[in-house]
């Protein structure tokens, strides 16, 4: 794992990429949606996913929302150790995307 510091970063870091879906995670974002969780962007579609891979927020196709549940649960105690980390402001890692 890299880690990276926060004081080297915008709020809003990449931590996956895979078949065209951008994931982010944002630094302490505990207001808007009250769990954790993350958010995708393919094309011009936006979602918020929880660590369990439901949609939380906002719409995305099938076929990539198939490809984030599947990444979610493979990288499930990532995603956990990643929110923890992100909350604190310390610094993050990138989790690897699906092949």
């Amino acid at each position: 794992m890299v880690f990276f510091a926060y004081k080297e970063l915008i709020q809003l870091p990449i931590i996956s990429t895979f078949y065209g879906i951008v994931v982010r995670m944002y630094f302490k974002d505990t207001q808007q949606h009250h769990t954790p969780h993350f958010h995708v962007k393919y094309g011009g579609d936006n979602a918020v996913f929880d660590l369990n891979g439901n949609i939380i927020a906002g719409t995305f196709p099938a076929k990539q929302t198939k490809y984030v549940v599947a990444w979610a649960d493979i990288h499930k105690d990532e995603l956990e150790a990643l929110w923890e980390i992100m909350q604190t402001d310390e610094e993050y890692f990138k989790i690897k995307g699906l092949e």
